[in-house]
């Protein structure tokens, strides 16, 4: 009798060079600090103290100069001194590269898209057959005007020996098989990002998951969707768009919640985008606070739910509505009277909503993109 079971053997962790234990950590620490290369070496040699992560023969300082050989980071001179001019300068500071941005992007895709990697590559698809890109498995008979190089030869041949024998071999045009495809079709994203000073309240820092998020989605579309678009912005007392390589320096302002301007901007971006699939995501963790009032100037409420600022959030969530732009809320606070404002919201809107804490974020906007992207395509 053979049995079938499983066999374990010991694993041995490959080993890692001394710049790569450290790039690990340096890359989580960049994250954190907003690209602020001083503070997060600054937390790097703390970390080293307490847990000897480095020794006489490869140091902090050594670590720094590999960053700067693979070209990781770079010095910017002050006071008319530079790289390579021969003159005497204030000294400069050191900041990452692009290629050290684009490091990032790819380590928050890893980090929580990694299961991507398992699903092969691929657009998102429409769910209608037709003359597209991507087979589908299915088969059905020929029409006039399909592409030759979706013709299915097996499935013909099989046709025409069925229909006309083996002895008498012929081939016309109602035994061809061809087969279906789908259309890949494009989806444009609009991102939005609470920068508001609650985003880091209370000890809790809910700006670099929120970070994270938008680097690893950045990454994913450019890559697999390469032909969706997804625009970024962030809202806080007021909303403006940022650009992607720019993700790794989001910071929290001293600012006051005004989802009103971040929709208004999110729409406009819409608005002029030509395919007609469209959609928002928006991370938040407060309630809307703010608004900026004709005249310019601001009218704030920080405390309770103010009807008025709410009230324009509904009505910002209806427009959208009638635009077909449904809007997707990924809300990472669990208040009660919060968590009932977004059910109204979602319910103005007809979208989605999701009560999540830090943890499950990535793979929850994930999810959401693939499936209401199928679900609005179809």
């Amino acid at each position: 009798m053979i049995r079938k079971g499983f066999r374990f053997s010991t694993y041995d962790a490959p080993e890692q060079t001394p710049f790569d234990k450290l790039f690990d950590i340096f890359q989580e620490l960049i994250t954190h600090t907003s690209g602020d290369f001083d503070e997060a070496i600054d937390w790097l040699r703390e970390l080293d103290q307490e847990y000897q992560l480095t020794d006489d023969e490869y140091t902090i300082d050594d670590f720094i100069e590999d960053l700067k050989a693979k070209g990781y980071i770079k010095e910017e001179f002050k006071d008319g001194g530079g790289e390579g001019t021969g003159e005497e300068g204030d000294g400069g500071s050191m900041s990452i590269t692009a290629k050290m941005e684009r490091i990032i992007r790819q380590r928050a895709l890893d980090q929580i898209f990694g299961k991507l990697k398992r699903s092969g590559a691929g657009n998102h698809k429409t769910g209608k057959s037709g003359q597209g890109d991507e087979h589908t498995g299915d088969f059905r008979e020929y029409r006039y005007g399909d592409g030759l190089e979706h013709i299915s030869m097996t499935e013909s041949l099989k046709n025409a020996q069925i229909n006309h024998g083996i002895g008498n071999f012929s081939l016309s045009e109602e035994d061809l098989v061809v087969e279906d495809t789908q259309y890949k079709a494009q989806m444009s994203t609009v991102l939005m990002i609470d920068i508001s000073h609650s985003m880091i309240l209370y000890g809790e820092d809910r700006i670099t998951p929120a970070k994270k998020v938008a680097m690893a989605l950045a990454e994913l579309i450019t890559t697999r969707y390469p032909k969706d678009t997804l625009d970024i912005l962030v809202f806080g007392n007021d909303a403006w768009p940022i650009p992607i390589k720019d993700l790794p320096y989001l910071k929290v302002g001293p600012y006051h919640t005004n989802t009103v301007a971040g929709l208004q901007l999110a729409m406009d971006m819409l608005r002029r985008k030509r395919n007609t699939n469209k959609q928002i995501f928006m991370i938040t963790d407060g309630k809307p606070s703010c608004l900026r009032l004709p005249d310019g100037t601001y009218y704030k409420n920080s405390v309770g739910l103010d009807d008025y600022i709410v009230e324009k959030c509904y009505n910002m969530a209806r427009q959208a509505r009638k635009l077909h732009i449904p809007i997707t809320t990924f809300m990472i606070a669990e208040d009660p009277y919060l968590m009932q404002f977004i059910r109204h919201f979602t319910e103005a809107n007809k979208g989605k909503a999701f009560f999540t804490g830090l943890k499950g974020l990535g793979e929850m906007i994930f999810e959401d993109y693939e499936q209401n992207r199928r679900k609005r395509l179809r």
